[in-house]
């Protein structure tokens, strides 16, 4: 068996060669494992499907793939380099959590044992932006013991972990959770995470201090993890002082990863943060995790949950040197959230915006005025009359649901078969609960049958970028025929 990889903008995986029965389509860059040939076709197999496909239409070019999980609410990111190395960053909220019960556990699940044939996840690098809870919940749920069976690969192993080093603290005084420390005149958060031997400190409940809550949880699930050896697997805290991600510094010609914030800064002979505000929040999201991804000439910015007010301090401490921002990928700060600078978005520039939002958690992501403000403040490129950029993607405008009815009813019990035609599907009275993404609980509630939609199908708005460091690939799935639509930009730096 050889492993290729699609090397046109897509190819049709066919049934048995020369057939008019259509597998499914296949993208550019998607890895394939080649069984044999038969002709001028090749049998493969490719996410979960075997098939045909042209032969002519593989080479052993492989590119970095980007991909923006729907979520919900919340950020999910599996980054696979051309080396074939995985980052997985953030994972939604947990899935007792969300209203599908899916997040990017799952799809990084389906990845490694459905389209690579593997038994074990096995990520180079996991990454939280930050520590909210729609971010590090499907991170948790991929690590967590107790979630393995909601899992087709049988073991997970990771070689490192990466946080932006704020966390949640125990505030015993006050009996709540706070962010920790800060220097006498409030300019800086000085309670920070760091390594793994710290972070084991912090975990028991009469430690001093000690991590709070879900976070804490979400913590001991790290530092239980191994690496592909077996061993524990490392903890680091990231800032701008890192510079290059351990690892991804574009040896032999793969992906640099630039650390550009959360910026750090030395009082006192501390390490120390930003403290943007008294609003937890804003501190929480404002050192988020910037990362900035170099192949050849293409630059992907992955922003988390940056806000105005660590924008513009980005913005003053990156001082004459605001082009370490430009991008030609961008994931947009903070799901699509108006609280955003405009000159930071006029600093990123991006040919391509990708806003991961949720159509269910009471923050009318994207605002308007964001999604306007993307356009404007985008590269703009056009051919004759028409626009091949600024392109705005929306994980949750990507997604879709097939709603319909139902026409009968069949229970199967003891006595026999009892069926219920459409006109008697009023009296049959369905209790359900409705979980808004984040919340703990549903809200419980009824109706008789004939009054409910059900959800027939359900496409979930992944948004695909792939990259050779010279074009640009972004792709959605067409929930009509499963076919891809996409666009081209070229790289431009």
């Amino acid at each position: 068996m050889t492993i290729k990889y699609v090397d046109r903008e897509t190819t049709t995986l066919w049934k048995n060669p020369a057939d008019s029965d259509r597998l499914l389509e296949l993208l550019w860059g998607d890895r394939v494992t080649v069984l044999g040939t038969v002709g001028i076709y090749s049998q493969i197999r490719a996410r979960g499907r075997t098939g045909f496909v042209h032969t002519a239409h593989l080479s052993d070019t492989s590119l970095l793939e980007i991909y923006f999980i729907d979520v919900g609410q919340g950020d999910g990111i599996l980054i696979r380099t051309p080396d074939h190395r995985h980052l997985m960053i953030d994972g939604g909220y947990k899935r007792a959590s969300l209203p599908t019960g899916r997040n990017a556990a799952d799809f990084v699940d389906w990845k490694f044992a459905k389209d690579y044939d593997e038994t074990s996840v096995r990520l180079d690098a996991m990454l939280s932006s930050h520590c909210d809870a729609d971010h590090y919940g499907g991170l948790w749920d991929l690590l967590n013991p107790a979630q393995r069976s909601e899992l087709d690969c049988k073991t997970v192993s990771v070689e490192a972990f990466y946080h932006a080093g704020v966390g949640w603290w125990k505030d015993n005084s006050a009996n709540k959770r706070w962010l920790g420390n800060t220097t006498p005149d409030g300019k800086f958060l000085l309670q920070l995470m760091e390594d793994r031997d710290q972070i084991l400190r912090a975990l028991p409940k009469n430690a001093n201090p000690a991590l709070q809550g879900e976070w804490s949880k979400f913590m001991e699930a790290v530092t239980s993890t191994t690496d592909a050896a077996g061993n524990p697997t490392p903890c680091h805290r990231l800032s701008h002082a890192d510079h290059i991600l351990p690892g991804f510094d574009g040896s032999a010609g793969s992906v640099t990863i630039h650390v550009l914030a959360p910026v750090e800064f030395t009082v006192a002979g501390t390490a120390a943060l930003h403290n943007f505000s008294s609003k937890p929040d804003k501190n929480t999201n404002g050192n988020s995790l910037l990362l900035r991804l170099d192949y050849g000439r293409s630059r992907i910015l992955l922003t988390g949950d940056l806000n105005s007010l660590s924008q513009r301090a980005l913005l003053d401490d990156y001082a004459g040197q605001h082009d370490v921002f430009s991008c030609d990928v961008a994931k947009a700060c903070h799901h699509g959230s108006d609280d955003v600078s405009l000159e930071f978005l006029k600093a990123m520039c991006p040919a391509v915006t990708v806003i991961s939002s949720g159509d269910s958690e009471g923050h009318d992501h994207p605002q308007a005025s964001v999604v306007a403000a993307s356009a404007i403040t985008g590269y703009q490129q056009t051919s004759g009359d028409k626009l091949i950029s600024p392109l705005i993607y929306s994980t949750e405008l990507a997604r879709s649901t097939t709603l319909s009815k139902a026409s009968k009813a069949t229970l199967e019990g003891p006595a026999g078969t009892i069926e219920l035609a459409k006109k008697d599907l009023s009296k049959l009275n369905v209790e359900y609960s409705v979980v808004k993404a984040g919340s703990l609980r549903g809200k419980r509630t009824s109706k008789t049958l004939d009054h409910l939609f059900l959800a027939a199908d359900l496409v979930y708005g992944l948004v695909n970028v792939r990259t050779d460091g010279v074009r640009i690939l972004c792709a959605t799935l067409n929930e009509k025929d499963h076919s891809w639509n996409t666009r081209w930009i070229d790289a431009r730096h």
